[in-house]
């Protein structure tokens, strides 16, 4: 009787390997876990084959995805956003600026990033702050956010 088999990965799993992996489970595990979940496939010439050929495409696909946010990042590195708020004594602002405001200045420059990738404290008193984006894994880009008070 078969102590182990030899199955092609899917997708990535703790504990036993990433996706794209040829590794060798127990028979149990890989009949009634593995397979039927769609996490794994036996390790027939066609399997591997086709899980090396889905691994490229989504290899090819992620380049190309990371090209366009580091374009994306040199692009907003560029702007400059300035917001207007009431400010009292000291330069202090009566309320504060968050990633909201940040989100709907941008809008007005034409340019659409979600509020959620804006990585900031609300900015409490005049001046120029730095808020970082963070557009993709490993890619950021920083804005400059200058609040002026109104007049």
């Amino acid at each position: 009787m078969a102590r182990n088999v030899q199955v092609v990965l899917t997708e990535d799993l703790p504990n036993v390997g990433n996706s794209g992996e040829l590794v060798r489970v127990k028979p149990g595990f890989a009949r009634n876990f593995l397979i039927p979940r769609g996490l794994a496939a036996l390790a027939t010439k066609h399997n591997v084959k086709r899980i090396e050929h889905e691994k490229r495409i989504a290899q090819k696909r992620a380049l190309k995805l990371r090209g366009e946010a580091e374009q994306l990042a040199a692009q907003l590195s560029k702007v400059k956003v300035t917001i207007e708020a009431q400010a009292g004594e000291e330069e202090k602002l009566y309320g504060s600026i968050t990633s909201r405001d940040v989100e709907e200045a941008l809008i007005e420059q034409g340019v659409e990033i979600d509020r959620r990738k804006l990585q900031m404290e609300p900015i409490k008193e005049l001046g120029t702050a730095e808020v970082i984006i963070k557009i993709a894994a490993g890619i950021d880009a920083t804005i400059k956010v200058e609040v002026v008070a109104k007049s």
